[in-house]
């Protein structure tokens, strides 16, 4: 029986697991690879079977075919957040049933958890999985501390994207995806009935709604903001790094004044020269968001985290795909997902329990119940019924994953330096995009 093959399997490796709990004792050198022939045997076990949504069971057979397997002593640890720890807590009893293995799940602030995690991990104290965003490998796996991971039977649930986004520079994946974010355009039905579909259409109603008596047509934050410029960015053909064969990220190639990057700061230049940004505005993302719920602004680009002051505002409002500009504005990609740890001496438990547990039609629509966002898991995403969600994933389609490469954390300041700089006119676009490109460049060098 399926069951009785899983736990037999999960004895063994426990058998020489048992003497120590999850990332107690001894650091020990980080793995090349996980057991992967065995969590191979074990992941194929798993039926294809549709699992009802409202209990979080694995999918692969019912309880009645094995007796619950005997206490190993064995534990296995989870860093999660606040949202998703609950709907972890619920697996245990039955992954205890099927391994004899505990389940512990620790709940961290997200922001908490990788730099805990940096620390604990090699110290040998660290748990065998954690909850992160994508954008964390290129730190994480640069110093060794996570194990590759296979998404088992059903990984052709999981958005190809979402995959990617985990898949570092070496071609392996390091992470099991569960949620997707990215923003999207928002505009005031009331001041911009039909949205533009292009940034001179942007521009043109803009001045249109300005010329009948409102405060701001377009509004973006002044200070620079490369996260929420990006999608203007690759909308003029602009990148910040070149991407491989394989779709990894080439820090080498660096893309902030290229043509179509100085073009799209030549198009968020145009909107100060003529009167429809503020030079001096200071707006922040904050400033933003509270114009477009007071009315004074009928358009924005931000994501699914302005939903709720929008909602409350009661300002008419729908969302729709980034405009274009010589091609579709393209947002980041951010990827939350599950990581194992490099140092655990319970790889294949980890491996097992992301597989049968966390890789479900339950679990995953759990965690959308829990805390609604794009799911990066395919039966999950295309059963979303909330209209601005399903169109906040709609502009996601083109998204870009964000650069999981360690070389990211040196454009935001020279990037967004160059925002503040063309913003406040106190440089031209094509200088602006020249010293970002060299301020980023010198950067990365010294890394």
């Amino acid at each position: 029986m399926r069951n009785k093959r899983l736990i037999l399997l999960s004895l063994l490796v426990i058998g020489v697991l048992v003497l120590a709990a999850c990332g107690g004792g001894q650091p020990t050198a980080a793995p090349a690879e996980p057991a992967a022939p065995a969590v191979e045997e074990a992941a194929t076990e798993a039926p294809a079977a549709e699992v009802a949504t409202e209990e979080l069971t694995p999918t692969e057979a019912p309880a009645e075919e094995a007796a619950p397997a005997a206490d190993t002593g064995a534990v296995l640890t989870i860093w999660a957040d606040g949202e998703r720890a609950p709907i972890l807590e619920k697996l245990g009893d039955e992954f205890a049933a099927q391994t004899g293995v505990k389940l512990a799940v620790v709940q961290k602030a997200i922001g908490d958890i990788r730099n805990d995690f940096k620390i604990a991990a090699p110290a040998g104290s660290g748990p065998d999985i954690i909850l992160g965003a994508h954008d964390w490998l290129g730190e994480l796996n640069g110093s060794g501390l996570l194990a590759p991971v296979d998404l088992g039977p059903n990984a052709a649930n999981f958005a190809p994207n979402a995959v990617q986004a985990y898949t570092y520079t070496d071609g392996k994946l390091y992470g099991m995806p569960q949620a997707t974010e990215n923003i999207a355009f928002y505009y005031n039905t009331d001041l911009a009935p039909t949205p533009p579909t292009t940034f001179d259409e942007v521009k043109a109603m803009s001045q249109e709604i300005k010329d009948a008596g409102n405060k701001y047509g377009f509004l973006t934050q002044t200070i620079g903001d490369p996260y929420h410029f990006y999608p203007i960015q690759t909308a003029f053909g602009g990148y910040i790094f070149g991407q491989n064969a394989d779709g990894s990220y080439n820090a080498e190639d660096l893309g902030l004044n290229s043509e179509g990057s100085v073009a799209a700061l030549e198009w968020l230049n145009s909107m100060y020269e003529d009167g429809l940004l503020d030079r001096n505005g200071n707006i922040d993302g904050d400033l933003m968001l509270s114009a477009f719920q007071n009315g004074d602004a009928a358009m924005m680009i931000s994501g699914p985290w302005a939903l709720n002051g929008i909602r409350e505002a009661g300002v008419p409002y729908a969302i729709t795909n980034i405009p274009t500009g010589t091609q579709p504005g393209a947002p980041f990609l951010g990827v939350q997902g599950f990581m194992i740890n490099a140092f655990s001496k319970n790889q294949l438990l980890a491996q097992t329990f992301l597989q049968q547990f966390v890789a479900t039609d339950a679990t995953m629509q759990a965690f959308f119940d829990q805390d609604p966002r794009a799911s990066a898991w395919i039966p999950v995403s295309e059963k979303i019924e909330d209209p601005d969600l399903k169109a906040i994933a709609e502009a996601g389609n083109v998204a870009q994953p964000m650069p999981n490469i360690p070389a990211m954390n040196s454009v935001w300041g020279g990037q967004g330096d160059a925002i503040t700089l063309v913003s406040t006119g106190k440089l031209t676009p094509q200088e602006a995009a020249d010293q970002a490109q060299a301020q980023v460049s010198t950067a990365i060098a010294g890394q």
